[in-house]
């Protein structure tokens, strides 16, 4: 189920049932075993630009899902949570740090956990909401149509293989924590499989700079081509400069670890420019 306001039904499996629907639409198709929720306005700008609009998907939405999942008679809710609200940190976060929230992205995010808490203790459903550290995939791997909001290993690697010098916000030695898409679905899944309630983080506990990135993809590439240095237009009090996840959590609960190393990765990226 998507609003196609960034998805294609391009990018589907002509197996797949796709319905063309909101999360804040009545008569949600929720009839089912579990619900996997991703939907959200999933970046800063999207909520600085229409911040009503961001609480309304990702609170509202979220919470308009999971009722109507109740009334179906699903009691497994999985859901996107996020990173950001451990802010910048260059230790391994883990799920019981104290968090705060600097942007409305991040406020939505947090409502969303608040909420997962309530159905879970008022009706007893199984809600756990995945704290996502830097999901990517390449343009080659349908995300081409995120655009300027794809993860900047997409970007940066779409951009080098054509030409292009990728823009790095202040000098580049900002870190992320990046995981594979791969890595992250099979993480959804388990949670699932699992029955989990509560609060997961979904990383590597690895890191790496996007220079290191640049330098990476131009070693994949064989290419040599440099990256722009460009001022940050996010304020400095709200932009993370820093993620690392520490998942020994769900390690332990359910057994999932990552597999995908960030070189591999990063070939499976590039692949689709050789």
């Amino acid at each position: 189920m998507d609003n196609e306001y960034l998805g294609e039904q391009s990018n589907l499996h002509s197996t797949v049932d796709f319905r063309s629907k909101s999360v804040l639409d009545d008569n949600l198709p929720t009839n089912v075993d579990v619900v996997f929720h991703l939907a959200a306005l999933s970046s800063y700008q999207m909520h600085e630009n229409k911040p009503q609009k961001g609480a309304r998907v990702n609170v509202e939405g979220f919470v308009n899902t999971v009722e109507q999942a109740r009334k179906d008679g699903c009691e497994t809710i999985i859901y996107a949570s996020t990173s950001s609200i451990y802010g910048s940190q260059t230790r391994p976060s883990s799920e019981n740090m104290e968090v705060k929230v600097n942007t409305g992205y991040e406020a939505s995010k947090l409502a969303r956990e608040r909420y997962a808490e309530y159905f879970s203790n008022h009706y007893g459903l199984s809600l756990a909401g995945m704290r996502l550290f830097s999901v990517y995939q390449g343009y080659g791997g349908t995300e081409n149509h995120k655009g300027e909001y794809a993860n900047v290993i997409a970007q940066f690697a779409d951009d080098i293989a054509n030409g292009r010098a990728p823009k790095l916000y202040g000098d580049g030695t900002q870190t992320r924590d990046f995981t594979h898409v791969d890595d992250a679905v099979k993480g959804l899944i388990t949670a699932a499989e699992h029955e989990l309630d509560g609060i997961y983080n979904l990383g590597t506990g690895e890191t790496a700079n996007f220079n290191m990135i640049v330098d990476m993809i131009n070693d994949e590439l064989d290419t040599m081509v440099k990256p722009e240095y460009i001022e940050n237009p996010i304020p400095k009090d709200v932009y993370i400069h820093d993620t690392c996840a520490d998942y020994s959590k769900i390690a332990e609960e359910a057994g999932w670890e990552p597999k995908v190393t960030l070189r591999e990765g990063i070939k499976q990226v590039c692949q689709a420019y050789s």
